[in-house]
């Protein structure tokens, strides 16, 4: 996923809101078209002037630079009034929907673990900095295709196999663990480790986590849903699938909006095609989020997937006028976050977690995706 920011590109890929000096003036044009070249060297001189240290944007704070990247629309005067607006409606909705839970805590982290020396690491392992993101689609040759099969249904069936560790008393390290040891043993690389830094092998995000949560020695409680966010390096490339779980006995308004999140995927893939516009996806999720009165978190996007973790294009799940369009052979994700409350994010100080700013549950869905002659073709099913 990725961030967007305020003004210029920000955050993940469409996951999370980083320093504007993150985003490449390539990218800016590329997304955005030439009359954002003006813009993004005046976001230049601001991070300059500032010392990079990052910006506070819609409820979000940077600290470094984040993995992911994200472009951000300067909104009117009438638009952030709107979008306010609707912010203090969801808000009213999570404090209606009935007692409260308890606010998300931090566990304590374990030490990383470790992976074969033989096993092929992507690129950016031993770095502390993320990779910059690449501008280009990832258009796969037979070859290319035949590696993304292979390294989605891998990345599927560690997924559903994670799911079924989600009881009540297991800590989100536990459910790491098995998911490290099952990647390697499969000889593949768990593409979260030593992403930016990122300290695990897996993001485990629970309730008000709306991504990149770090598994902890925290308990899972009964009522808990966790989103599980897979990622695996096989034969040279990434398959990256997510899924949001049920702990236990779970509140009716909390599977709603999981069932509801789901539908939202489903409905946007099911668009997909040759030449369908980008944009027809975010529209298409949003219109489902609206039906249920839930909110679209735009900071965090899909990303092409392939040989590079995260690269163009950003897919954005919340309405936009992002241009482009679907060409045969091109990979990609879809991964909507949907809210019961607001959409704005906090980060915490270990600059990966983002839970909501109100408290309110956060769900999310992705899968990887393969545009064919036909259609599309989902790769981690």
């Amino acid at each position: 996923m990725a961030r967007v920011g305020a003004v210029a590109a920000m955050g993940t890929v469409a996951h999370h809101s980083l320093p504007t000096s993150l985003v490449s003036r390539r990218l800016a044009s590329s997304l955005w078209g030439n009359s954002l070249r003006t813009l993004m060297a005046v976001s230049s001189s601001l991070d300059a002037h500032f010392g990079g240290l990052g910006f506070e944007l819609q409820g979000c704070t940077s600290r470094r630079p984040r993995p992911l990247l994200i472009m951000a629309r300067k909104r009117t005067g009438f638009a952030e009034l709107f979008m306010n607006k609707r912010s203090g409606e969801q808000e009213k909705q999570v404090e209606e929907s009935g007692p409260r839970r308890p606010p998300l805590k931090r566990g304590k982290v374990s030490p990383r673990l470790e992976v074969p020396k033989h096993i092929p690491r992507p690129p950016y392992v031993g770095s502390k900095r993320a990779p910059a993101f690449l501008d280009e689609f990832q258009i796969q040759d037979a070859e290319g295709i035949e590696r993304m099969r292979a390294s989605g249904q891998l990345a599927a069936r560690v997924r559903d196999y994670a799911g079924t560790l989600v009881k009540p008393g297991v800590t989100t390290d536990e459910i790491d663990r098995a998911v490290h040891q099952m990647i390697i043993d499969a000889g593949a690389y768990p593409s979260p480790l030593g992403y930016g830094g990122f300290p695990k092998s897996v993001c485990t995000s629970v309730n008000e986590c709306i991504c990149h949560g770090i598994p902890d020695s925290r308990p899972l409680q009964d009522g808990d849903i966790i989103n599980i966010d897979v990622t695996v390096f096989l034969n040279g490339y990434h398959g990256d699938t997510s899924k949001t779980f049920f702990c236990g006995i779970v509140s009716d308004d909390a599977k709603q909006l999981v069932e509801v999140t789901r539908e939202a995927l489903d409905k946007a893939i099911a668009i997909c095609g040759p030449g369908v516009e980008f944009k027809k996806i975010g529209r298409t999720i949003n219109e489902i989020a609206d039906k249920y009165g839930y909110g679209v978190v735009e900071h965090f996007v899909g990303h092409g997937v392939g040989q590079v973790f995260h690269s163009a294009p950003s897919i954005l799940h919340n309405r936009n006028n992002q241009p482009g369009r679907m060409v045969v052979g091109q990979t990609f994700t879809i991964e909507p976050m949907l809210t019961q409350g607001s959409i704005r994010d906090v980060m915490w100080n270990d600059d990966w977690t983002c839970v909501t700013e109100d408290g309110g549950l956060s769900a999310q869905f992705e899968h990887s995706l393969l545009i064919t002659e036909s259609g599309v073709e989902i790769l981690t099913l």
